[in-house]
């Protein structure tokens, strides 16, 4: 297949997940990078933004609140295939369009959940998108052999139902989602890359167990929906949690950069593998094996990536809103900012309480100044999924701010 072709093919999400449901193979963007002296960091440099009130955070997050209950569609979800550009990801209909929509949905619900509002408005939001989950979540599949992002729906769903279970009283809907849960955890070992953890594309075979790349921060972003089901009573696999982390530590690079994929092992000084490249990736990925017990992951490694992303954020702003991924410096795609910003507000949670200021006030900054006029925040124009989960990653960082 052509580069080119691939490309157009290969073009998604983050973090979708990152989600922002993610791009395909960093090897087919543009290869020109701006190669830059990377500057040491070292922790306990980091300065004191322009103070954010507790007031201001407070707001910002009632105007996202705003925006996820005034875009919700009327059956309960978030998001919807319309919205198209010129230049499309590769979306297999309908199963790419089900893992989206779950995926995003998963999020402004578990948004809605950490927020806790009192507001009716968004309270009713919040019931009716939970209901969209128990009744849609059992539905999403592989949308083809080679399409594999349903693997963000469970993830994120994860997370979402973990909450959903805390904040219910309810004997029987526990059960429900104790049952959905576990049934995530099915999914995830279904899907499971050949070599552990998680891709989203399987262009090279098309095999029943996927024999495409594990990819990082696919990977982090399961791993840690899979520590905090743990942590709320369930049991995730062990050997699918010790296979993702192995898959996560063999992509690491001695300077706690990562590999976008581990297909690019033979090219770790490439620019989207370098720190530049790596910002939003590192954060994820750094919370996530830190949680799982990685003794390499210390509190001066989390402040020291924290502060690169306060100081060198920029790298990933250049790539914000851009309508083609990886056309950036460092090959970033615009979806990796939420995202990193999000795990970044992980990482600070990590640190001891004393430590978190600095970095919580410098979060917070960054998504106040990126708010849009109608309350949302977004960074890849992606069908009709971005708002909605840009805001709900905003949000999310934006409650990790609040002292």
């Amino acid at each position: 297949m052509p580069p080119t072709t691939r490309l157009l093919m290969s073009a998604a999400l983050l973090a979708l997940l990152t989600l922002s449901a993610t791009v395909g193979r960093a090897d087919d963007a543009p290869a020109a990078t701006v190669e830059t002296p990377e500057a040491p960091a070292t922790a306990g440099e980091a300065t004191a933004p322009e103070p954010v009130t507790e007031e201001a955070i407070a707001a910002a997050i009632e105007r996202g609140v705003d925006f996820l209950v005034e875009s919700q569609n009327a059956n309960g979800s978030w998001g919807s295939p319309t919205r198209t550009k010129g230049l499309n990801i590769y979306a297999p209909i309908p199963g790419a369009h089900h893992a989206f929509r779950a995926a995003v949905t998963s999020l402004c619900v578990a948004a809605l959940c950490d927020i806790d509002s009192d507001r009716a408005d968004a309270r009713s939001a919040l019931e009716r998108g939970e209901n969209w989950l128990i009744e849609n979540l059992p539905t999403v599949r592989r949308a083809t052999p080679d399409a594999i992002y349903n693997v963000w729906a469970h993830g994120y769903s994860i997370q979402a139902l973990v909450r959903m279970a805390q904040r219910t009283e309810d004997a029987d809907r526990r059960e429900i989602i104790r049952d959905l849960v576990e049934q995530q955890f099915d999914r995830l070992a279904r899907y499971e890359s050949v070599d552990g953890g998680w891709g989203y594309y399987d262009f090279d075979v098309g095999s029943k167990q996927p024999g495409g790349s594990s990819i990082s921060f696919v990977n982090a972003a399961i791993l840690i929906a899979l520590y905090e089901a743990r942590e709320a009573g369930f049991e995730p696999p062990e050997r699918l949690v010790q296979r993702a982390i192995d898959a996560t530590q063999r992509q690491r690079l001695p300077d706690f950069s990562y590999l976008y994929g581990e297909y690019l092992k033979w090219q770790p000084r490439r620019g989207i593998n370098r720190p530049g490249g790596s910002l939003g990736r590192s954060q994820a990925c750094n919370a996530a094996l830190r949680l799982w017990g990685d003794e390499k992951i210390t509190d001066e490694v989390i402040a020291v990536w924290l502060q690169k992303l306060l100081d060198r954020g920029g790298w990933l702003d250049i790539g914000r809103k851009r309508p083609i991924p990886h056309e950036a410096w460092f090959q970033v795609a615009g979806y990796f900012f939420y995202f990193g910003y999000y795990y970044a507000g992980y990482e600070i949670e990590i640190l001891p309480a004393d430590d978190r200021t600095p970095y919580q006030q410098g979060l917070a900054r960054v998504m106040l100044d990126r708010q849009e006029n109608d309350g949302s925040w977004w960074d890849f124009p992606f069908y009709d999924y971005h708002q909605p989960y840009g805001t709900a990653f905003a949000l999310m960082t934006l409650v990790r701010c609040q002292r």
